[in-house]
């Protein structure tokens, strides 16, 4: 996710300064994982030096003052055109689990419980993503939806190599 461009999609409803962008940033997209204030600041910071926002005040708080970003006529051009470009689909070919299956073979240690242990963990994962979707808003359900769709794809994928790990084996040692 680019950072940068969600933010500057969040100056768009009005100016805010970096506690409110972080806090809307974290209800809306921090799903899993909230955002640092210093990368807030640090990219706000850029965003300035690029003249994508400008600070249009200051206001009083608790300690320092806080700035209040704007964005910018490049800014929302920059943004408007982040969201009409499609996002390169990934392809996995460079995968950590199929490398590990193919390692566990060279060294000849057992690929078959590697990739037991691996299904286990995503059912794990599966059934706590589909309580959080079930007890969720629709937010929620939508992304917990693209993670789940994600991770039925990996089972698969998962299910096929431990019925090809025989072959594999075989053909790794020629």
């Amino acid at each position: 996710m680019s950072i940068s461009h969600t933010l500057l999609g969040l100056l768009e409803a009005g100016p805010r300064h970096g506690y409110d962008l972080k806090r809307t940033f974290d209800e809306r997209f921090g799903h899993d994982r909230a955002l640092h204030y210093g990368q807030v600041y640090a990219t706000m910071s850029r965003l300035l030096k690029n003249g994508f926002v400008e600070v249009e005040g200051f206001e009083a708080g608790d300690g320092p003052e806080r700035k209040r970003y704007a964005i910018t006529d490049a800014g929302v051009t920059d943004v408007g055109r982040w969201l009409t470009t499609p996002e390169k689909p990934e392809p996995y070919l460079r995968n950590t689990l199929y490398a590990k299956v193919v390692l566990a073979l060279l060294s000849g240690r057992n690929a078959a419980e590697l990739l037991d242990v691996q299904t286990a963990e995503h059912l794990r994962l599966m059934r706590e993503l589909t309580r959080r979707k079930r007890d969720g808003d629709l937010v929620d359900q939508l992304v917990c939806d693209h993670a789940l769709f994600h991770l039925e794809a990996d089972l698969r994928w998962l299910e096929l190599a431990a019925a090809r790990l025989d072959r594999l084996a075989e053909e790794l040692r020629r």
